[in-house]
């Protein structure tokens, strides 16, 4: 099994990101972002909370989004 790529926010240079992280940026931002954020950098430029992340992040899971396998 080939290793999962591994990134860092592009804010605050946090890394690796988790596959959730990596899931939200780009559910949130766009598949072909190359901007990839930690929770709580992507909450801020997002203006909101990272419990609100989260919270999306709990929702995509639910609703069986691939970005969140």
């Amino acid at each position: 099994m080939k290793p999962r790529k591994q990134y860092e926010c592009t804010s605050c240079r946090k890394g690796p990101l988790t596959k959730d992280e990596v899931g939200a940026s780009k559910k949130l931002l766009g598949v072909d972002t190359p901007e990839l954020y930690c929770i709580n950098c992507l909450a801020a430029y997002l203006e909101v909370t990272p419990e609100d992340i989260e919270e999306k992040i709990q929702m995509f899971k639910e609703d069986g989004c691939e970005l969140f396998k």
